[in-house]
């Protein structure tokens, strides 16, 4: 039986479980990120990311017997999603330089409705109807909450930041629909994957020496520790774990558990840097839970 033929219309418990897994792993990625900046700059960080976590996949391939390399017709879908992949770090560390993460934050976030909207238009079955998409509302109307703080009015300089960060978004969301409406979706994660950290190592590699950056400039146990959870767990496991969802569940409904992300960002922040966790995060957990629960509503037909 092909493998869409398990594809369902809702998530379920051990779905959900997973998915929340996830998005802890990938909120203490942003404290990772802070940390690690200390002693590796951005590009070159991101491309370590990528490179390590495509050697890690390379050998968990070849213990597993996972073909990585046998000509099956995805090439060209394969090396468009890398360059999406790439693309959306490029951007976001980019973007990073211009505006706050807090901005960051809120519109690197609207890649749920990217996905959504995509997934009605090229993913059968993923429809987006009115109680999604007041759903995706809620829940993206709980991450402004937990940063209002921050979201004063730009500068010129930061609206190109944020313009930068939208476009990571629209590449991120980009790259989960393109995965799940291609044979992508019918191949192994771990092969959907590699084709991304291939990719974006080598675009990160170049970006990072377009930008004369300094590299590695202090390679504290901390710094390292950092830069081996990025890659290790984040985008070696839990991407893998992703790309696995990504071909079993629609696609829209994944994405809207990203916004438990940065919620999970703030709380790592305020245990792991001391930074502050103010009261309006009950709020935007109660918003951001609202969402997802109205997104997975099934729909009535």
């Amino acid at each position: 039986m092909n493998r869409t033929d398990y594809a369902r219309s809702r998530l379920d418990g051990s779905a959900m479980v997973v998915l929340t897994v996830l998005c802890m792993c990938w909120g203490l990625n942003q404290v990772s990120v802070k940390l690690a900046n200390q002693g590796v700059t951005p590009f070159t960080q991101a491309a370590i990311r990528s490179f390590g976590a495509a050697v890690l996949l390379m050998a968990w391939a070849y213990w597993r017997a996972i073909p990585l390399f046998r000509r099956d017709g995805t090439l060209c879908a394969g090396l468009i999603a890398g360059a999406l992949f790439g693309l959306e770090f490029l951007l976001i560390y980019w973007g990073l330089a211009y505006t706050t993460a807090s901005r960051a934050i809120v519109f690197v976030y609207a890649a749920p409705f990217v996905v959504a909207v995509g997934a009605h238009v090229f993913i059968p079955g993923d429809r987006l109807n009115r109680v999604r998409l007041c759903g995706l509302f809620a829940a993206l109307a709980g991450v402004i909450l937990a940063f209002s703080d921050e979201l004063s009015l730009p500068s010129p300089r930061a609206l190109i930041g944020d313009a930068m960060c939208l476009g990571g978004a629209i590449a991120w969301g980009a790259t989960t629909v393109l995965i799940k409406a291609t044979k992508l979706s019918r191949i192994s994660a771990e092969k959907t994957l590699f084709y991304q950290l291939a990719v974006s190592a080598a675009m990160l590699a170049a970006a990072a020496l377009a930008a004369e950056e300094a590299g590695v400039f202090a390679a504290t146990p901390l710094v390292l520790a950092c830069v081996i959870y990025q890659t290790a767990i984040v985008a070696f496991a839990s991407y893998t774990t992703w790309f696995w969802l990504v071909a079993r569940y629609p696609a829209s409904l994944l994405a809207s558990f990203s916004f438990l992300t940065p919620i999970f960002g703030v709380v790592a922040g305020g245990i792991v840097l001391g930074e502050p966790i103010g009261v309006k995060l009950l709020g935007a957990v109660a918003l951001i839970a609202a969402g997802i629960y109205l997104v997975n509503l099934p729909s009535r037909r």
